[in-house]
């Protein structure tokens, strides 16, 4: 059986519900909303798919749809940031340093705004016990 990605969130409740910034095509905003649930499933180890997603409360489904588009606004506003291998910097006394910070996590080697797996936390699958 292969891997398939799957979609927390579609492009219909991206753009109605949550009323996030892309303004893609469908067919583009899909493939970020895949990418952000491949995300999730790391930062929850795959315990959604192991559930199944139409298994859990309906509080849990809306809080993984909302973590969803706003992982994908998230690396839409800083795609140049995220992109960039270079993790701390400094130029005449001015210095910059890339990863966890007050507002931004790297959990599981994914850059994350802590608002945002904080809201995730609250599904209760983000424990890395078993």
């Amino acid at each position: 059986m292969l891997f398939r990605s799957v979609m927390y969130a579609s492009p219909d409740y991206y753009k109605k519900t949550f009323v996030g910034v892309i303004s893609a095509d469908s067919e583009e905003l899909a493939s970020k909303l895949k990418s952000a649930s491949d995300k999730i499933d790391i930062l929850t180890f795959n315990r959604i798919r192991g559930i199944g997603f139409d298994n859990l409360t309906p509080f849990q489904q809306e809080v993984i749809r909302k973590a969803c588009c706003q992982i994908v606004d998230f690396e839409e506003v800083n795609a140049d940031l995220i992109a960039t291998t270079v993790s701390n910097y400094s130029i005449n006394g001015v210095s910059m340093q890339f990863g966890s910070n007050w507002n931004i996590a790297t959990e599981q080697g994914i850059v994350i705004y802590r608002k945002t797996y904080e809201l995730l936390k609250q599904t209760g699958l983000t424990r890395r016990v078993i």
